[in-house]
Parts: C-alpha cells; sequence; structure tokens
C-alpha cells in the first residue's frame, strides 16, 4: 500500500535536509511553519546541537497568518531577530502549510532584504519530499546567492559538496575527509554544509577541482562546472572509515554471492567499488533517496514504497545485504548476512 509504513520508521524531510546544508554558514534560519516542523529539525534531524549553536528558528505562523498570507508579521519577526543577532544573511526554508496556500516566497525576500539589509534566501521546500531534495535545493541556491566570480582557480583547493550528517552519519566526517584530502595532496579543503563557512562558499570558484560525496550534491557541482568550469567527481572518501576491518574480512566470502547495498547513493557506489576490488559478486545497489543517471549501473534500484523493499529482498534470493540495521525490522525472514552500515537520515543512528 502505497505510503503504508509497518516497521520502517519515516526518513528525514526536505526542509531537514535544507536546513541542514545553511547550518555552519552563521545565517538566520527560519522554518516557514507553526511550530511542528522546525521541532522535528531540531529534536530529530540535527545532530550538531551537541557541538555548536546555529540561529534557527520557528516562523510560529498561527492559523489566520497562513490562511491570510500575513508575510508582514514574518518580515517583521525576521527584521526584529536581526538586530538582535550578527547575522550574515537570512534563509527561510518552506514546509506543508506555505505550500499548500502557495505562498510567494520572491515576495517574502523582496519585502525582507529591504528591512533586514542583508541577503535573504527562499528554499522553496515542500516538506512532501525527503531530505536529499532539500539539501539539493539548498546546495544550488548558496552557489548562486553567495559564490564570487573573477577568482583565481588554486590548484591546491578543493572542494566538498554533499558532506551533512544525515548523508554521512558521522559528526567527524568533515574532519576526517579534510585530513584524508590534505594527505592527498590538497592544502586547502572546503567541506560545504559541514564546516565550511560563507566566506568559503564566496570563494567556491577558486577549487580546482570539487568531489561530490552524495547524489545531493551532484546538481551544485554541475553548476559550479559550468559557472566556473570546476571538474568534479563523485566518490566518498571515508569508505575506508565506513569499512572497517572487520567488514571488509567479511567482503572474502562474498565470493559470487548476490549482494544489495541500501544507502545513498555515492556512499552505495563506493562500497560497491570496495568489495569488486576483493571478490566477484553479483552487486545491486538500491536507495530510498536519488539514484542519479550518471552514476547509476544497471539493475540498480530505485525504493519507494516499504512492500517493495519487502518484496524485492523476499524475490531477489540475495545472500548478503548491506545497509542501515533499522531495515532489519521489515525482513524479519531474511537468513542471510546483514552488514550494518548506519544511514542517519533512516535510523537516527550514528
Amino acid at each position: 500500500m502505497k505510503g503504508l509504513r509497518k516497521y520502517i520508521p519515516p526518513f528525514a524531510p526536505d526542509q531537514s535536509g535544507a536546513a541542514a546544508v545553511l547550518y555552519n554558514l552563521g545565517g538566520i534560519i527560519v522554518i516557514c511553519d507553526a511550530g511542528g516542523c522546525a521541532g522535528n529539525v531540531c529534536g530529530f534531524d540535527e545532530p550538531r546541537w551537541a557541538l555548536g549553536k546555529s540561529s534557527i528558528f520557528s516562523a510560529g505562523l498561527r492559523d489566520m497568518d497562513a490562511i491570510l498570507g500575513r508575510d508582514d508579521r514574518l518580515v517583521a519577526k525576521l527584521a526584529d531577530t536581526a538586530k538582535k543577532i550578527e547575522a550574515k544573511f537570512a534563509a527561510v526554508i518552506g514546509t506543508p502549510v506555505p505550500s499548500v496556500i502557495a505562498t510567494d516566497y520572491n515576495a517574502i525576500r523582496r519585502m525582507a532584504e529591504k528591512k533586514l539589509q542583508i541577503p535573504v534566501i527562499t528554499i522553496e521546500t515542500t516538506g512532501m519530499d525527503l531530505y536529499d531534495a532539500g539539501a539539493e535545493k539548498a546546495y544550488l541556491k548558496i552557489f548562486k546567492t553567495f559564490a564570487k566570480d573573477g577568482l583565481k582557480v588554486e590548484r591546491e583547493n578543493v572542494g566538498v559538496i554533499g558532506a551533512i550528517p544525515l548523508d554521512v552519519s558521522d559528526l567527524k566526517a568533515a574532519d576526517k575527509i579534510e585530513a584524508a584530502l590534505k594527505a592527498g595532496g590538497f592544502k586547502n579543503v572546503c567541506c560545504y554544509g559541514m564546516g565550511a563557512d560563507l566566506s568559503e562558499v564566496e570563494a567556491a570558484g577558486s577549487a580546482a577541482k570539487n568531489i561530490v560525496v552524495s547524489p545531493a550534491g551532484l546538481k551544485a557541482a554541475r553548476y559550479l562546472k559550468q559557472r566556473f568550469g570546476t571538474p568534479y567527481e563523485a566518490a566518498y572518501p571515508l569508505i575506508g572509515d565506513i569499512l572497517q576491518d572487520e567488514v571488509r574480512e567479511q567482503f572474502k566470502n562474498f565470493e559470487g554471492k548476490k549482494v544489495l547495498i541500501i544507502h545513498q547513493q555515492v556512499i552505495a557506489n563506493s562500497i560497491r567499488d570496495e568489495i569488486i576490488k576483493n571478490v566477484n559478486s553479483y552487486i545491486t545497489v538500491a536507495s530510498w533517496f536519488m539514484l542519479k543517471e550518471e552514476l547509476k549501473q544497471a539493475g540498480d534500484i530505485s525504493l519507494k514504497e516499504e512492500d517493495q523493499f519487502v518484496n524485492l529482498v523476499e524475490q531477489g534470493n540475495y545472500d548478503v545485504i548491506v545497509g542501515d540495521n533499522i531495515l532489519k525490522r521489515a525482513i524479519p525472514d531474511f537468513r542471510g548476512r546483514y552488514v550494518d552500515i548506519p544511514h542517519f537520515a533512516v535510523s537516527g543512528k550514528m
């Protein structure tokens, strides 16, 4: 049945992905809701509260504010907040309510910029899509808005697009990625969405290369290539960190086995590449999230419904499944080997 979940919890929504991209950039982030969606972002989908603060607010929309489209009240709240918080920009992130009433985000942006005297961006998420759709919109918007032209390309600069906790499931991922890339010869590493600040977004045109670590970053990487000529590749530099020694040892037993890998597309592809380095296996990548055509292989599967996943496992005769442990709830009769690789947007586990 469409939308029915009996075992697998709902995944992080698009407004959470957008908020995650903006978290470290020093702006005022407003979730355009009555309070519930902002609570979901802060209470469940953003684990960085334990490490550092970010200025995330709920618009606090009341029934009549939403029905009558009282955008002036939202702008007034933003202006008052800007007096108390030194912010480099403001962002308004959409939720189901403004989506249903067809809120004019361009009007909000123009009104707010006149009052605030700082850049205002809007991310037109609907609350109906998954986190990666919101992250994709946010990445594209920040580069279109803030990246500066005319910068000299620096051979030692590299950008990393797509690293947010919802995708990489590790609060130390930015530091680890930076260390790995510096060991590979780069001097300056900008991990957009997890570590980099607004000045580094502004200097995105100086990167000699971008590395895309999740499919949510691919559209932004294409945009930066078109605008600045920056080449990019899709890979996860920390695949060795995810696949620790005990997991790699298991790969030796995958010879000739049917393997199903379930994760976000870039990490799943990187796991597939690691397996086929060691043994010959029949490997299928599946994802509940974006499957970009340029990263797909024949037979890769886009998952939409819980019963689709159950049927896939029951009929696929897989010997091994690699994915977040929480998915095991839906397949209690699976008797093969299950390798746990956490995905924070799925289970909330790091």
